[in-house]
């Protein structure tokens, strides 16, 4: 097994006073919280599931332990140096601090809210948990807000002097192996209605949450050297990080798409979002992501699902990632005045889960807009460069080993499923005479196996794809799912190869469209 990292964890945003004294009367900020329900079944009810949350979950499955002994603070502290685990879970409790219910034993008086001072003990506690457990680095794993104070120690505090000292700090990049994000508001909040709803909304963030979301005030507690008040440069984007400072591809986040689970709050918001945090705000540009249908927090909320939790699995401990992207992308033009819009949804599933990885539908407001992707993704010649539609994350197949007698402990298998449809506009508005709802012009599924042949297990990685109108009978019978693994090119240290799409796809999407399918071994 290769070497482990501690995890810690932060929380989202408590709101008032009154809503952090509540948050800090549970030991580990609700982030041990589980759910007994998966949002819907084949009835359209929920149903009974139990999920033990993701703190439990981790001890369970990755061997993890979770510290506390009266004060999990106190307690690290009061150990020697190197001699905690590195297989460990910590909680940040920034908000003890502005806390009116513990007298004086955290602060002499409860301290109005600061993300940035927030950060800055962020940034000392990271040390303190590299110093007692001997690890060189640690994975952060943060909640809404949270996502935002963690940004603010990698992109800001760890690249100031400590301002009692003077002493230069270690740069985050150097502290922070990985960074997770449920549902953080990586582009702000904003809010798509006026009136009585937004008065209430900013009465519920309180006049310190609705500020701390705007652009202007992001800009100033993720930029080295900005001071409040100061305006960001033309073109800034808060859902940038620079490459100096961290980068992009340690970095995974969650997107809610499931607006209707969230409250009152979801019609201020809009529902292209998780209730709270609109769907183009939850993800850093250049970093992995997966959308599921699942609310910003509360019982069926991102942190309380499965969903959250296998996608945070994967990617802090999975050993190989296997990205598709679409490749020579050349969209079928209809004639006339009308205007084609094309769009596919893309679900990802793992062998051996109940729930979908990565789902991006249009029922869900987050369909892949191919037009879009198009213009984005061409060079100067008009020629589309690789449009990514999702990465997988993979776990050791011996950690995560086979249930049945047709499946091999050598292979790890996925499976992306692809719908391809179009509808046509006129004057700005849908066109439907020629319509044929929910009936897609193209749509099938890519079986993808990783891992080694079962009669070379210890030889070079290899990988296997069909798609699934090619297999005949079941496919869990089917292992691998065909008989002669792809052809592999390396390249940059990744191994990739060219999958034709299907017949009745090429009509579509171009000729010589395919997916291309790239493996690596996480590093």
């Amino acid at each position: 097994m290769t070497e482990r990292s501690p995890l810690i964890y932060l929380r989202g945003y408590a709101g008032p006073p009154s809503g952090v004294d509540k948050q800090v009367d549970d030991p580990f900020y609700g982030l041990n919280s589980g759910a007994t329900h998966i949002r819907v079944d084949g009835d359209g009810a929920p149903c009974f599931y139990q999920f033990e949350g993701p703190l439990l979950r981790l001890m369970i499955d990755e061997d993890y332990e979770l510290l506390v002994r009266g004060d999990q603070h106190a307690y690290l502290e009061a150990q020697d140096d190197g001699t905690i685990p590195a297989e460990s879970v910590w909680v940040f409790r920034f908000y003890d601090y502005a806390a009116s219910t513990f007298g004086t034993s955290v602060a002499a008086a409860p301290e109005t809210f600061d993300l940035e001072r927030a950060a800055e003990r962020l940034y000392d506690f990271v040390q303190l948990v590299r110093r007692k457990t001997g690890a060189v680095k640690v994975h952060l794993v943060a909640h809404s807000m949270g996502g935002l104070v963690a940004r603010c120690m990698i992109q800001k505090v760890s690249h100031t002097a400590d301002p009692s000292s003077g002493t230069p700090r270690v740069p985050g990049a150097e502290l922070v192996d990985k960074f997770f994000t449920y549902g953080t508001p990586h582009g702000g909040i904003s809010f798509d209605v006026g009136g009585g709803l937004v008065d209430w909304a900013m009465e519920t963030f309180g006049p310190a949450g609705s500020e701390m979301f705007a652009p202007a005030r992001m800009y100033t507690y993720l930029t080295p050297g900005a001071s409040d008040g100061e305006e960001p440069p033309a073109g800034w984007q808060p859902q940038h990080i620079p490459d100096s400072a961290f980068d992009a591809k340690r970095v995974f986040c969650l997107v809610g798409t499931n607006a209707a689970d969230y409250g009152l709050v979801e019609k201020a918001v809009g529902p292209r979002s998780d209730g709270l945090v609109h769907i183009d705000n939850a993800y850093v540009h250049q970093a992995h992501r997966a959308y599921v249908h699942r609310s910003h927090s509360g019982r069926y909320g991102l942190v309380n699902s499965e969903e959250g939790y296998q996608n945070l699995r994967r990617f802090l401990f999975g050993k190989y990632q296997v990205r598709v992207d679409l490749c020579h992308l050349a969209l079928r033009w209809r004639p006339g005045a009308a205007e084609t819009v094309w769009q596919a949804e893309a679900r990802l599933s793992v062998r051996g889960l109940p729930v979908l990885l990565h789902e991006q539908t249009a029922a869900h407001y987050c369909p892949i807009q191919l037009n879009q992707e198009a213009v984005q993704h061409a060079d100067a010649d008009g020629q589309v460069a690789p449009v990514p539609l999702a990465t997988a994350f993979l776990l050791d197949p011996e950690r995560a080993r086979a249930r049945s007698e047709n499946q091999s402990p050598n292979r790890s298998r996925y499976t992306l499923g692809l719908r391809v449809f179009h509808l046509v506009e006129r004057s700005g508005r849908f066109f439907w005479e020629d319509h044929l709802e929910q009936v897609a012009d193209w749509e099938d599924t890519l079986i993808v196996d990783v891992g080694h042949p079962d009669q070379a297990p210890d030889s070079g990685l290899q990988a296997w794809a069909a798609w699934n109108s090619e297999v005949a009978g079941e496919v869990d019978r089917v292992d691998p799912i065909r008989s002669d693994p792809c052809s592999l090119t390396a390249e940059d240290g990744e191994l990739h190869t060219d999958i034709a799409l299907p017949e009745p796809a090429c009509p579509l999407l171009g000729a010589e469209s395919c997916l291309r399918l790239t493996v690596s071994r996480v590093s």
